[in-house]
C-alpha cells in the first residue's frame, strides 16, 4: 500500500475562510484546496496512505460518504503531479 508524505520544499500553506493556498516557490505556482484537503496537507506531514486518511476524515468530518477513498486518491495524484508529495520510502 502507497505512503505519501509532504515535499519538505513546500510546507507553506496558509488557510483562509476554510480554503487553503500552497506555494510552490521552484514553479511559481499556487494550489487552492478547500478545508478537508487542507486537513489532509497537515497530516501529510508524516507518512499517510489513502486508507488512514480517509479513516482520520471520516472521524473529523460527519456526514463523509462511502467515496471518499476515491476523492482521497484523485486528490493525492494531484498533488503527486504538482510535485507538493512524494511517496514516503
Amino acid at each position: 500500500m502507497n505512503q505519501y508524505i509532504r515535499n519538505e520544499k513546500y510546507d507553506v500553506a496558509a488557510n483562509f475562510d476554510n480554503e487553503w493556498i500552497i506555494l510552490n516557490s521552484d514553479k511559481f505556482t499556487v494550489t487552492k484546496i478547500n478545508d478537508i484537503g487542507g486537513f489532509c496537507w497537515t497530516l501529510l506531514q508524516k507518512p499517510q496512505t489513502v486508507h488512514s486518511l480517509a479513516q482520520a476524515i471520516r472521524v473529523e468530518y460527519v456526514g463523509v460518504n462511502e467515496t471518499v477513498e476515491d476523492d482521497i486518491h484523485h486528490f493525492l495524484s494531484n498533488l503527486l503531479k504538482l510535485h507538493l508529495i512524494n511517496y514516503a520510502s
